[in-house]
């Protein structure tokens, strides 16, 4: 089964930057996507960024330019490189993965969940 462990959340001030983390074990599968979801008190849980085996990227316009995923293979880590916070960007954030060929933000397409890690910008 595959175990996800997201770190690196805070708080932060607006305009600050954080970098979440997330530690993943058995994920074996060369085809596996990997993402960065937030979810806020009383909202849907979203998608902000994607990235597939082969490195491509797809990131929500909410954070596109201030965010960036990326994978450390060696550490088996994904990170998400969070710049020019705003209050709007609290929220609980998740990693998840899954077998796909393609980045996705789809929540329903994610098959395995971290526990989350809480940001919160003031």
């Amino acid at each position: 089964e595959v175990q996800l462990v997201e770190s690196g959340g805070g708080s932060v001030q607006a305009g600050g930057s954080l970098r979440l983390s997330c530690a993943a074990s058995r994920v074996t599968d060369a085809r596996f996507c990997m993402g960065w979801f937030r979810q806020a008190p009383g909202k849907e849980r979203e998608g902000l960024a994607g990235i597939d085996s082969d490195d491509m990227t797809k990131y929500a316009d909410s954070v596109k330019g201030r965010f960036t995923i990326s994978k450390d293979y060696a550490k088996n880590t994904l990170y998400l490189q969070m710049n020019n916070l705003k209050p709007e960007d609290t929220a609980m954030y998740f990693c998840a993965a899954t077998p796909s060929w393609y980045p996705t933000l789809s929540v329903a397409e994610y098959n395995y969940w971290g526990q989350g890690t809480q940001v919160t910008v003031s």
